[in-house]
């Protein structure tokens, strides 16, 4: 006796289920890029209103700046043209509106918009983040692949170590002790600063420069102008590197080690395939996505970070800016500045999610 078994087929056929499906999946990464997207508004609302409050804290600017220098006469005359006696709600709104039609205010020390002083000082700090992470690549996920494949033995251990020394040492610690080492024992590395001065006056007969030292040198033709800007960038690079690689290096022997149990490397692994083929060829791709995924987190340390690191190599991007901003007290070039950092971090966040949404079709809404 036979018995027919009967395969109920989804309304439309199989073709009509799989084009639900393949809509339905784009629908949802659209739907997940357009949710990352509008949270930015509140987020760098957020933390631009954060940045106001607690810039008021102190009192007003024209106060906080020059106040000892001025009688009570002209200190109130000063306070009343710039608007600071005015209700903070009135402020609060006025700053807002400025913010998003990109005017930051203008400096109180020196009397600059503030937005001049973001064009010309941003760039370093970008050159700096560019090679902070090639230093955090190049340390961590090595490191992190040896530290997996000699699991439970004295190189993970000494690795570990390491990692661990990498982030919890304070950037300016590190940055102090490379150039003890480099500069001034072994006379191998600049001490401070982007350039020297013959490439610095290069730099600027160059039209149009971009604010990029590497990228302008690379304009200049002169091979000796890029050697010099490399050697100056390799100490902050490594000091504010190695914070992010420690990092790196934990992510990626965590992630492998737990790849390296999965059932696809198991069958690779009954087949003869040596342990270290399947760390260098299967294993460490998927342990890269949970780097993607804090990247946006490790951009707001660096740039936190920058702000020592630039201090200690006199390298004049924001982070050096700004501690002179605030040795001088002018808080609204402060405040123009940390506003800054945070709507880039905001948006970088962004961008680290849409990346690890299309590396990972399990990122969804």
């Amino acid at each position: 006796m036979s018995s027919t078994a009967t395969v109920q087929t989804a309304p439309g056929g199989p073709s009509a289920a799989k084009k639900r499906r393949s809509s339905g999946g784009g629908g949802s990464l659209g739907r997940y890029i357009l949710t990352r997207l509008l949270l930015i508004i509140p987020t760098v609302f957020i933390l631009v209103t954060m940045v106001f409050v607690l810039m008021r804290t102190i009192g007003d600017p024209i106060t906080a700046a020059v106040g000892d220098r001025l009688s009570a006469a002209q200190l109130q005359e000063r306070i009343h043209q710039a608007g600071y006696d005015r209700p903070i709600l009135v402020q609060y709104f006025e700053y807002i509106g400025q913010i998003f039609t990109g005017n930051f205010g203008t400096t109180i020390s020196d009397g600059r918009p503030v937005i001049d002083v973001l064009t010309t000082y941003g760039p370093a700090t970008l050159e700096l983040v560019f090679y902070t992470l090639i230093v955090a690549f190049i340390v961590g996920i090595p490191f992190g692949m040896l530290a997996a494949y000699f699991r439970d033995k004295w190189p993970d251990a000494v690795l570990r170590v390491f990692a661990i020394l990498c982030y919890a040492t304070p950037v300016f610690f590190a940055g102090l002790l490379l150039k003890l080492i480099f500069s001034v024992w072994l006379k191998w590395l600049p001490v401070a600063g982007r350039a020297s001065t013959g490439t610095e006056l290069d730099l600027q007969f160059l039209e149009n420069p971009t604010g990029i030292y590497l990228v302008d040198a690379i304009r200049t033709g002169s091979a000796s102008n890029v050697q010099d800007v490399l050697s100056h960038a390799v100490l902050p690079g490594i000091a504010l590197g190695l914070l992010t690689a420690g990092v790196f290096l934990r992510l990626v022997r965590t992630n492998v080690i737990g790849t390296l149990s999965a059932n696809y490397i198991d069958s690779a692994r009954s087949r003869g395939v040596n342990e270290f083929r399947l760390v260098r060829r299967h294993a460490y791709k998927p342990a890269l996505i949970p780097i993607i995924t804090v990247m946006g987190l490790q951009i707001a340390l660096l740039l936190g970070g920058a702000v020592l690191t630039e201090t200690t190599f006199e390298w004049k991007g924001l982070g050096f800016i700004l501690v002179n901003y605030l040795s001088a007290r002018d808080f609204v070039a402060v405040q123009g500045i940390v506003a800054l950092l945070a709507v880039i971090v905001a948006l970088t966040n962004f961008i680290v999610d849409v990346i690890a949404a299309l590396i990972d079709p399990r990122v969804r809404y």
